[in-house]
């Protein structure tokens, strides 16, 4: 079955099963458990950053990749613009605008605002497995970087 025969419903609930990923990989970055990550692939799922030479494949490796995440790092990333593109009753794609706000050292209690880290978007490609949307691939691209900064201290509100 190929994207054109696909009734209205199950379009919709595609793209909105999709986004509903996009949405949940960053908020296991931000504020779950940054290693559960992995589950929102599938078994030979794919994260890339083509700049910066990275590939991160299978569940196994990218558990362990987005685990590692700094204990002490508070993030925050917005995304938008999300636009899903069906393509079959069991793919899809995407492409998804963010922008990262990120500090490392982070103790608790509210510290001042800070420009963003990271403005880009992600490239995602997804497959219906047992009637669940998986990511099979999920690329970033950025268009503005910094480093993250790293607090030299308690911070108070």
């Amino acid at each position: 079955m190929n994207a054109e025969t696909l009734a209205p419903m199950e379009r919709l609930l595609a793209e909105r099963a999709c986004e509903r990923l996009v949405v949940e990989f960053v908020h296991r970055l931000d504020l779950g458990d940054p290693g559960s990550v992995a589950e929102l692939f599938t078994q030979d799922g794919t994260w890339e950053w083509p700049a910066g030479d990275r590939r991160i494949a299978g569940h196994d490796a990218l558990r362990t990749y987005f685990g590692n995440r700094p204990a002490d790092r508070l993030s925050r990333r917005i995304c938008t613009n999300i636009l899903v593109n069906v393509t079959s009753a069991d793919t899809a794609s995407a492409t998804t605008y963010f922008t990262t706000y990120r500090v490392d050292g982070y103790s608790d209690g509210l510290i001042p605002p800070r420009p963003p880290v990271q403005v880009g978007h992600y490239e995602d490609a997804f497959r219906k497995v047992d009637d669940t949307w998986l990511l099979t691939t999920r690329t970033l691209f950025l268009s503005f970087a910094g480093p993250t900064e790293r607090l030299d201290g308690p911070r108070q509100s």
